[in-house]
């Protein structure tokens, strides 16, 4: 079982602004409301993918969710693994989740979750310690992300409620229950 101690950092690899703004958003908050620590975009910065995740934030809560974009993603996976983290990449060509998801939990160190855009450069699938599967189907990143995510924390994010919210969902058979926190 994964703790909160263990941090969770999602990065986004192949970004391209004019095409994948609306993708790579959804992708960032899937990270933060699946109980990722971290959304990285790499090797690009894109203002409406921040402003996206900073307007999120401020209503529903981030906690101590931290945003970094436009580092060296090759780089950044190196420095990574040199801290002692480990890499998973999610790709449909990895071994299937169910497979190695336990040794995954196992470990017990940092994950980094890199998740591609575009074609993903081989250096990526080298530097994993694992290329994960959600099935071997062409997917959603996003789908492949809340999958992964729940596998790892065995749906106990799913009743995440951040501390410093000002807005959370009640829950209700019928209608919407939006709660403002005072």
């Amino acid at each position: 079982m994964i703790g909160r101690e263990i941090k969770i950092c999602v990065l986004r690899i192949g970004h391209r602004p004019e095409r994948d703004k609306r993708v790579t958003t959804h992708v960032a908050l899937t990270a933060r409301a699946f109980g990722a620590s971290c959304f990285v975009l790499g090797d690009v910065e894109d203002q409406s993918v921040s402003e996206s995740l900073r307007k999120v934030c401020e209503r529903w809560g981030c906690g101590d969710f931290e945003y970094v974009s436009g580092v060296s993603s090759v780089e950044f996976v190196r420095k990574w693994k040199s801290l002692g983290g480990s890499v998973v990449h999610l790709t449909m060509y990895g071994l299937h989740v169910d497979d190695v998801i336990n040794t995954i939990k196992s470990l017990s160190k940092d994950l980094l979750v890199v998740v591609g855009a575009s074609k993903v450069p081989r250096i990526f699938y080298e530097l994993a310690d694992f290329n994960v599967a959600i099935g071997h189907q062409p997917h959603s990143e996003v789908a492949a992300l809340a999958i992964f995510l729940d596998r790892l924390f065995e749906g106990r994010e799913l009743h995440l409620i951040f501390s410093d919210a000002k807005y959370y969902i009640e829950p209700s058979v019928k209608g919407k229950k939006v709660i403002r926190v005072e």
